[in-house]
């Protein structure tokens, strides 16, 4: 049969789509469905519009991607694929990575944010339908992308685009629609191995899909099962070892300090952020003349080592720090730190179905029905350090240290009595633990609307619940203190419930002598087993405990949609699409009663997380074809869409959406849209209870202030507060935060505008065929729900002139408190003033018939010309291009030969080097921090054999085993600050795993 112009133009359309599919999602080639292309595409719904088309064709640029390509790939999940920066541009995401991190979602969330704009601006569907977001703790608000049904899936699309006046307001920065499976007939089961060539980090997947259909009905499911090992730091040679990594800017000498036990750079060192050491295995005191420890300077400390052969001074313990020196004179570094998770370990178990009978009433309506249910059991391993504090002249101080004062200041754990001595032990390994159940169900019908000819109808409900619970270890303030608040036990006192004092005699839990049945252990001397961690069992049960914590999730959707033609001009039929939604949202976050109560020693306290939001739309859409078939226009059609939305809790607004394709010629077209979006704050950010955490004592900007290099106003600010320059903080900054919604955070709203170019010449014959797209885009975010984030607001209000007098980003800074000088910032969700993404992504691929075989290169390429924002609209914007973290350019490539039944891929994967050094006013010529990485790149290989009814892939992923790129520790400034892994930035861009091996397995019955 012969194809139209337009036709053969819109299949081009359709190759240009896939021109990445190599990128891939997981899974068994297709089974058994529908190999009429143009008779399927006649009945495709395509994201970014719910007009039915023929095509793929629209006004916005549309990404999809491919079952087949994407097991060819290596690809382990859906969420791997959409995480990879052919989607994503090279932006952040949120993965396993992240376990040891405080993110949205909760540890063991995998999230995906399009165009750098967050997850919380992406809109992620299943078969047209929303994903419900899932997680653990109180700020949850965006799809989990663990809970996808890899094994059914036969295509993702991804639109790049703007689309909240079509799908609604969280569309802001694009839409991913995940597409199943739409006919199965047999049973295929697949199974899937990958292990690195380095120990850890094993993954493996096991799936059946299966389906069978009838004259009026079809049914089909699938069962998953999902494992990735551990990956510790451990693991790799580039996280054994973290240190300053800081060089002599003009002789490139190391500038790290030299750890007197080893003569090497020091290893997990505390003087920095991303530095990621703990200071262990000592004491503090107040200033005491004493001897020294290897690497130290000066005869006075306030921070000792044990060490048995000093016996001057303080007796028993050589001076690790205080006065001029180095804070890592002391013990930083335990074994145990590298048991920390690199990349932590799920399983996952998902089970996906649907059916459809046909009625034959009702318009030959058809009933359908989808069941989603995903559990996910995620883990993570980290290191706790348990600061200590023994109040003046305990008993279980020895008779040496009885004068000391480490602070006159009381705390939680010293009976209102001051600090005597603090031990800074290494306490060791804790474990964190999260199991999220999540269900989604939904039910429709549709059929022809027989009132309007040509019209169709579809009317569904959905029902989405995420029920988690999430567990951690950790010390019970009140235990703590119960049992350092300790008195001589009198005599034949319950021998389990006491323990010889530091000076001779027995001591209690002053608890236990007014209630014996209490059972209080008591805290164990100080001496020199507990400062290096050997505690006794018994007490460590009772004071370091399993806490427990629930969240719920849930969401009701109620969608009805009409769609068909409008009437007739003279270059076709107008069609038109309408419909209304209902939407309902409820979040209950319930962290355990000890965070709750501020009783998780040293740990963040949070507030439940209670809120519900409704939400009512009614939409529209309309395409126009204005001109066809002429000279120089072979297509002229505009299109256009509106939507009001009316929420419960800010009220209602409309945004609208215009674009248009112009074709002069069937191998060319030009293709434009404009949009409004107006996003309403999720539940998380207007309800979020009070959470508090705290910042490392080094985040207090008047540390050291005297020092070089600090301006003269941090100078001033600091001094006016009474502290000295050479001020060394001893407590951590308290950051509280929470929801918006009693402090008048509104909704906020964004355009966006995005042009492109579409070529697809007619090559002869013998050259193949050839498409290429360039696409610009430019979203602009006005009254941003953002944090502004606690190392922000105390550097911008310290460097301002008006400090405590007027500073805006001040008034959330405390004043100093009295006797330990510690800050507590406030920051909370509020509305920043404007972000701006521009940039532009070049697609193209190549298809050849070279000897044999096929030969096809597929790229695409993502240039950000601005990546930049401003917190006060009377502020200049702050620029972030190619700064660490959110590269410039991205390119994901691949070259794919196939003959007959074997089909070989070559991946190419690259982001360029990224500098940071202006936006943290660095002079790279004087600074010995290093803060720029050149470009990154990645190799894969694969090959695939594809029997009749069976197949097997097997391929090397990072062939060439790339590490991550190094930066220095310390790179913190007003408007950025960097966390590392090893010596190499936390960014889901780069491969933690290195070089791996795969073979997947096939069979279909």
């Amino acid at each position: 049969m012969m194809m139209s112009n337009r036709t053969r133009t819109l299949r081009g359309l359709l190759l240009l789509g896939v021109a990445v599919g190599s990128i891939g999602t997981l899974g068994a080639p297709a089974l058994a469905q529908s190999s009429n292309t143009e008779e399927a595409m006649s009945e495709i719904v395509v994201v970014g519009s719910r007009i039915r088309r023929d095509t793929f064709n629209s006004p916005s640029p549309i990404q999809v991607l491919t079952k087949e390509d994407s097991v060819l790939a290596g690809m382990n999940s859906t969420a791997e694929m959409l995480q990879n920066a052919g989607i994503t541009s090279g932006s952040a995401q949120i993965n396993n990575a992240y376990g040891n991190f405080v993110t949205n979602g909760g540890p063991g969330a995998n999230t995906v944010g399009l165009r750098g704009l967050g997850a919380g601006r992406t809109l992620v569907l299943i078969n047209g339908r929303r994903v419900a977001p899932a997680g653990t703790r109180g700020s949850i608000g965006s799809a989990d992308l663990n809970v996808l049904p890899n094994a059914m899936i036969e295509r993702v699309e991804v639109l790049r685009d703007g689309a909240s006046s079509i799908y609604g307001s969280d569309a802001i920065a694009g839409v991913i629609n995940v597409v199943t499976l739409s006919n199965v007939e047999g049973v295929t089961v697949d199974g899937r191995y990958t292990r690195p060539v380095h120990n850890g980090g094993e993954e493996a997947r096991a799936s059946i899909v299966g389906g069978t259909s009838g004259d009026r009905w079809k049914v089909a499911g699938s069962f998953e099962y999902y494992e990735r090992g551990n990956l510790t730091l451990a693991d790799r040679d580039w996280t054994r070892c973290n240190t300053d990594y800081q060089f002599n800017p003009t002789t490139g000498a190391r500038l790290d300090f030299v750890d007197p036990m080893t003569g090497q750079p020091k290893c997990y060192p505390i003087s920095g952020t991303g530095s990621n050491g703990s200071a262990i295995n000592s004491i503090g005191t107040n200033n005491l003349a004493g001897v020294g420890a290897p690497g130290s300077v000066g005869s006075t400390f306030n921070r000792w080592r044990p060490n048995g052969a000093v016996s001057t001074g303080l007796v028993g313990f050589e001076g690790v720090g205080g006065g001029a020196n180095n804070l890592n004179v002391r013990d930083t570094f335990a074994p145990e730190m590298l048991n920390r998770s690199l990349i932590s370990p799920v399983k996952t178990y998902t089970g996906f179905g649907q059916a459809s009978y046909e009625l034959e009433a009702l318009g030959n309506a058809e009933v359908y029905t989808e069941a989603l249910y995903n559990r996910r059991e995620s883990t993570q391993t980290s290191y706790r350090q348990l600061a200590l504090d023994y109040a003046k002249g305990s008993l279980l101080i020895p008779t040496g240290l009885q004068g000391s004062t480490f602070s006159s200041v009381a705390n939680a754990l010293t009976n209102k009595a001051p600090v005597g001595v603090r031990a800074f032990i290494g306490f060791g390994n804790d474990r964190s633990e999260q199991d999220v159940d999540f269900y989604k169900s939904t039910t429709g019908i549709r059929g022809d609307f027989t009132p309007l000819d040509g019209w169709r109808y579809d009317l569904s409900f959905s029902y989405s619940k995420s029920d988690a619970t999430y567990r951690q270890q950790s010390f019970l303030t009140d235990r703590l203190a119960q049992s350092l608040n300790v008195v001589a036990a009198p005599a034949g006192f319950n021998a389990s419930l006491v323990r010889p004092g530091a000076n001779g005699g027995l001591v209690t839990c002053a608890a236990n002598i007014a209630n014996p049945s209490l059972g209080c252990i008591p805290a164990p001397v100080l001496n020199t087993a507990t400062i290096g961690g050997k505690l006794p069992q018994d007490w460590s049960n009772q004071v370091f405990q399993t806490v427990t914590g629930h969240t719920k999730y849930d969401e009701k959707v109620a969608s009805l949609g009409l769609d068909g033609p409008l009437f007739t001009v003279p270059a076709g039929t107008v069609q038109g699409a309408f419909g209304a939604e209902y939407r309902e949202a409820k979040i209950d976050d319930t962290p355990d009663i000890n965070s709750q109560t501020a009783n998780l020693y040293n740990l963040t306290s949070s507030a439940p997380t209670r809120g519900t939001d409704k939400v009512y739309e009614l939409f529209g859409e309309v395409e126009v074809p204005v001109l066809a078939n002429l000279p120089l226009v072979e297509e002229l059609t505009v299109t256009g869409s509106g939507r009001y939305t009316e929420y419960d809790s800010y009220g209602s607004d409309w945004t609208y959406k215009v674009g248009g394709v112009y074709a002069p010629t069937s191998w060319m077209s030009l293709r434009s849209s404009y949009g409004t979006s107006f996003r309403a704050p999720a539940l998380f950010e207007q309800f979020l209870g009070t959470t508090t955490a705290f910042l490392s004592s080094q985040s207090d900007p008047c540390n050291n202030y005297g020092a070089a290099g600090k301006t003269a106003t941090l100078r001033a600010n600091c001094a006016s507060e009474g502290i000295g320059p050479d001020y060394q903080a001893t407590n951590g900054v308290q950051v509280n935060s929470g929801g918006g919604s009693g402090t008048g955070l509104e909704a906020e709203t964004s355009k966006n505008f995005t042009a492109g170019l579409i070529l697809q010449p007619e090559l002869p014959g013998e050259f193949g065929r050839f498409s290429f797209a360039v696409d610009y885009f430019d979203i602009k975010i006005d009254n941003s729900v953002e944090r502004i984030g606690g190392t922000e607001i105390l550097g911008r209000c310290y460097e301002s002139a008006d400090f405590r007098r007027g500073s805006n980003l001040c008034r959330l800074v405390s004043a100093r408190a009295a006797g330990t000088n510690a800050l507590t910032v406030s920051d909370s969700y509020t509305n920043i003033a404007s972000s701006l993404t521009r940039g532009l992504d070049f697609t193209a691929r190549y298809n050849v018939e070279a000897g044999p075989g096929d030969l096809g290169l597929n790229g695409t390429l993502t240039y950000f010309i601005d990546q930049k924002s401003k917190t006060f609209s009377d502020q200049p914007f702050i620029e972030y291009n190619g700064t660490l973290n959110q590269p410039k350019y991205s390119l994901n490539a691949d070259l794919t030969y196939k003959i007959e039944e074997w089909s070989f891929r070559y991946g190419f994967e690259w982001i360029s080097g990224t500098d940071s050094y202006d936006l943290l006013d660095l002079n790279p010529a004087t600074d010995p921090r290093i803060a720029k990485v050149s470009d990154y790149d990645l190799h894969h290989l694969s090959m695939q054999y594809k029997g009749e009814d069976w197949s097997v892939t097997a391929g090397v992923r990072n062939i060439f085993d790339r590490d991550p790129p190094k930066i220095s520790a310390g790179l913190t400034g007003t408007y950025a600050s960097y966390s590392r892994v090893g010596n190499s930035p936390l960014y889901s861009g780069y491969d933690y795993v290195g070089r791996r091996v795969f073979i997947n397995l096939s069979k279909s019955f």
